[in-house]
């Protein structure tokens, strides 16, 4: 049974004009330390003048660029040579100086996310305002989380709000706190389990912060420098994730559109891809954004996890457990039978269907769909959270056939227990027509997440992992079409 999809005319194209500004460090320190040297030799009035030349080029392009300056040379100062203090605009220079624009979305704009935005006054009955998160993918293949702010009309009209021409990268605040459990747990599942991880391990605090780690690392690495030596993939990684925990925010005068969360640790330096949002609601009714996603460091993939009440105040954690490997986890919006549940495909084939008491800590799965038709006989997996409806939890799926050409599909499992399958589509919802096959990653259409409103299922998908472009269907049909399956 064919179920019909509507595709809008609301396409979201990347746009190479919207760029953020980040830290600029060349690579050798001897480097960086000339750099500054040379404008501690110039003068007053040069600096005077060569400020006002950077801040006419950029200030229209930026949103408190001397801000940005300021904090950019704060990264830098210990390559100063003396510990006199720099003037105001002499700090302000050198920071510019090692600052660089980031065109974040110059590649593609992709692999979008739909959720009910936290503020829904002010509108007509029967409309919906809703957050759109996307991938921007720029320069080096690098992804960071983008936003978008939108209505559903009750005509099922779809209206987006420009972008704001500037972008603003959030700031890393301060250290999180981390339990040593969970830590321990990842760096065992990563094959860190040895004579050098021990000795930071019975050093670290219980609860710890990352500063924490880095000071036990340096200790271990000064009293016994043969383990700092033996196990130098220990000594990294033990660093890196613990730094993947932290807390970020935006301004509060920053819209929505402007906001882009840039990767910040080491364990994402590469990228922050495929994030998942979903609305959780607590067993008291409290409501938090979640989001999944997949940190990239060009070496490990690394499952996070998001949380946010605003989409300004954000805390970003890692997942813990032998069920959460590789990519593709996605949350329920709330706990079934008291327990956290999450969709996972940690095998890289199958659709998994995971229960936990820790919303971090992941270690039974059950597995749910498994690759049963061409069009997805190389691996299936979710796009995005499962969503509650009257007849059970809609899933839409993906998988991925010949030509590694991915197709959007549809799967219906059982409200009190997810692991039945009720329906299953044999065809697929959403597959690339001619004018989708054509951009960044070929033959490919991809989505994060969907949402249900006044019986319609708002579908947002990327084409070609490069431009977004947003479908509806009718919920009865689709659902109607799940239980024929």
């Amino acid at each position: 049974m064919s179920v019909t999809v509507h595709r809008t005319n609301v396409r979201l194209n990347p746009d190479r004009a919207r760029v953020l500004v980040r830290p600029f460090l060349p690579y050798f320190s001897d480097q960086n330390r000339n750099v500054i040297a040379r404008i501690m030799g110039m003068g007053k009035r040069e600096i005077a003048s060569e400020l006002s030349r950077v801040r006419r080029a950029f200030a229209s392009r930026h949103l408190e660029l001397d801000h940005v300056f300021a904090r950019h040379y704060e990264r830098v100062r210990r390559f100063c040579l003396t510990d006199i203090e720099p003037s105001p605009d002499r700090k302000l220079l050198i920071g510019a100086f090692f600052t660089s624009e980031y065109a974040m979305e110059s590649a593609a704009l992709c692999n979008p996310s739909i959720v009910p935005h936290p503020d829904q006054t002010g509108l007509p009955a029967g409309a919906l305002r809703f957050v759109l998160s996307l991938r921007a993918v720029g320069e080096g293949h690098i992804s960071s989380i983008t936003f978008r702010e939108g209505v559903l009309h009750a005509d099922r009209s779809i209206t987006i709000e420009e972008p704001s021409p500037l972008v603003v990268a959030s700031e890393p605040q301060g250290n999180m706190q981390m339990e040593k459990h969970v830590y321990e747990g990842k760096l065992i599942e990563m094959g860190i389990d040895n004579e050098f991880s021990d000795a930071v391990l019975a050093a670290l605090p219980d609860p710890f912060t990352a500063r924490d780690a880095q000071t036990a690392v340096q200790d271990v690495r000064e009293r016994a420098p043969r383990l700092g030596s033996t196990y130098p993939y220990a000594r990294d990684t033990m660093l890196w994730l613990a730094m993947a925990t932290y807390r970020t925010e935006f301004p509060a005068h920053v819209p929505l559109a402007a906001r882009c969360i840039h990767p910040h640790s080491p364990s994402e330096k590469q990228g922050i891809e495929d994030a998942r949002f979903v609305r959780f609601q607590g067993d008291g009714g409290d409501v938090l954004y979640y989001a999944t996603y997949t940190a990239w460091n060009g070496r490990t993939v690394l499952p996070q996890l998001l949380q946010t009440r605003d989409f300004r105040q954000f805390t970003i954690t890692t997942f813990g457990g032998k069920a959460v490997r590789d990519k593709g986890m996605a949350l329920f919006p709330s706990r079934i039978g008291g327990r956290y549940a999450m969709l996972s495909r940690h095998d890289g084939e199958n659709l998994h269907l995971m229960y936990s008491d820790s919303i971090e800590m992941w270690h039974e799965s059950v597995p749910v769909l498994r690759p049963s038709h061409p069009w997805e006989f190389v691996k299936v997996g979710n796009c995005g959270s499962p969503m509650r409806t009257d007849a059970g939890w809609l899933v839409i799926t993906h998988g991925v056939g010949p030509v590694r050409r991915y197709s959007l599909g549809a799967a219906l499992l059982d409200r009190a227990d997810p692991s039945k399958v009720i329906g299953r589509l044999g065809e697929p919802l959403l597959r690339p027509r001619e004018n989708e096959r054509e951009g960044y990653v070929p033959n490919v259409v991809y989505s994060c997440g969907s949402l249900i409103h006044n019986g319609t299922l708002v579908l947002p998908y990327a084409m070609a992992d490069y431009a977004t472009r947003i479908a509806l269907v009718d919920l009865d049909e689709l659902l109607g079409a799940l239980h024929g399956a």
